[in-house]
């Protein structure tokens, strides 16, 4: 059965001058969050968010999520790790890369094995899988020592 989440968001205006608000999600995790063009498409984001910044946390979240299950599957249970997503938006464009970076505690693991399973996990998250059409999606993998 598939699991579906939600969100309502309620805008106002044209795209450049207007603003938005996600209104609630499903969980009720979070919101009301602001977002505009601006913070979309500036580097001051004045307080508030945009879609490529809950991309980032949503591709960060899930490619730990797949990176820890891949880690334990084959032996090695990660005790930490720590990952960050970058989404880049050009106006005009769309989203022209995401880079993700994953710093890892792995007991028993060497640095080849520890990048080769984070490759795997890029590759394999349902979010990485659905930002397929990215051009770029680049990963720099290190272990913690």
């Amino acid at each position: 059965m598939a699991a579906e989440r939600r969100a309502s968001v309620t805008w106002t205006g044209d795209l450049l001058s207007g603003s938005g608000t996600i209104d609630e999600v499903g969980s009720g995790a979070f919101g009301p969050l602001d977002v505009s063009w601006a913070a979309r498409a500036e580097e001051a984001s004045g307080g508030k968010t945009s879609p490529e910044e809950l991309l980032a946390a949503a591709h960060a979240a899930c490619f730990s999520m797949s990176l820890s299950s891949g880690l334990a599957k084959a032996g090695n249970p990660p005790e930490r790790l720590d990952t960050a997503a970058v989404v880049s938006f050009v106006p005009g464009t769309g989203i022209t890369k995401v880079a993700l970076t994953v710093r890892g505690l792995v007991p028993g693991l060497d640095a080849d094995g520890f990048r080769a399973a984070a490759e795997n996990a890029k590759q394999n998250c349902p979010v990485s899988q659905a930002l397929a059409g990215v051009s770029e999606i680049t990963l720099d993998a290190s272990l913690d020592s």
